[in-house]
């Protein structure tokens, strides 16, 4: 196997530092960038980016804070442009199923005259234990809008398992690979199986969208990430279409997708559901 030199834009993230592991154990020479790194880079700064690209042979890309939000198209034509200015072989785009303005980025990448895949992923198992749900199931209610949507969550060990794999897999070049757990369940439902695997008293509490937004304002977040939340739930969980189940893991993996009972039970295992929130 060829030794790669692979740029991991977003590499400190849930799947970023995940797929980060998996490269360095398979040999290859890895650069994880961000605002703090050396080279630095900044989605916000063009400039930061030829340095980050600098000697790169491939990439992996996840944009902050999604690519849902004003600026992503901008960034990610730029960030193709200079990528292949700089020679890289190819690029993996993280990509969210569903989401009408990141598709759009998908195209950007598609047209760019890199050799790509694109990884379209659904919502992540782990917003509930390293994201932005985990204070609500620290305080044992999780109040979300969109009761009666059915998601088919995906474990971020999956993905980065599918990243890495593609990302030095030419045979995989041109393709959108959609990932996504092995059933779809609703909030509710997934709050039953935490609340048992993690042996603690969480309750699902359904709100509106509207209520939703005031508490996440309420909690000092800013307008772009209450925007980006309410977003996502309208227009990504609003649509049924958007949720269905894809066997895109297992066939790239030869193997089946984590459920999330099985994400349930190892995440408990971890004692990070029972520790006492901060506020």
């Amino acid at each position: 196997m060829k030794t790669e030199n692979i740029l991991i834009i977003g590499g400190t993230g849930k799947t970023g530092r995940r797929v980060a592991k998996n490269l360095t154990q398979l040999g290859h020479n890895i650069r994880v960038v961000g605002r703090k790194t050396e080279p630095a880079f900044d989605w916000e700064n063009p400039d930061t980016y030829g340095a980050a690209l600098k000697d790169m042979d491939r990439a992996y890309i996840v944009y902050y804070p999604d690519l849902a939000v004003p600026g992503s198209r901008n960034a990610i034509t730029t960030l193709t442009k200079k990528a292949l200015e700089a020679g890289l072989e190819k690029v993996v785009l993280l990509s969210g199923k569903g989401e009408t303005e990141a598709e759009a980025c998908e195209d950007i990448v598609a047209n760019s005259g890199l050799n790509y895949t694109l990884v379209r992923a659904s919502w992540f198992n782990q917003n509930f234990s390293e994201g932005a749900f985990l204070d609500f199931v620290l305080d044992g209610v999780v109040a979300l809008p969109m009761p009666e949507a059915e998601i088919p969550f995906v474990d971020a060990d999956d993905i980065a398992d599918v990243v890495s794999k593609v990302l030095i897999d030419d045979s995989y070049n041109g393709q959108t690979i959609t990932v996504t757990g092995p059933q779809k369940r609703t909030f509710k439902e997934v709050v039953e199986i935490m609340a048992e695997a993690s042996n603690k008293h969480i309750q699902f509490v359904p709100i509106s969208i509207d209520e939703f937004k005031d508490g996440m304002r309420k909690a000092g977040l800013p307008d772009s990430y209450v925007w980006l939340f309410g977003y996502l739930f309208q227009e990504v969980l609003g649509n049924p279409d958007n949720q269905e189940v894809s066997n895109d893991v297992a066939k790239v993996l030869g193997r089946p997708a984590k459920d999330f009972e099985t994400y349930a039970r190892q995440t408990a295992a971890t004692g990070i559901w029972n520790q006492v929130s901060v506020e």
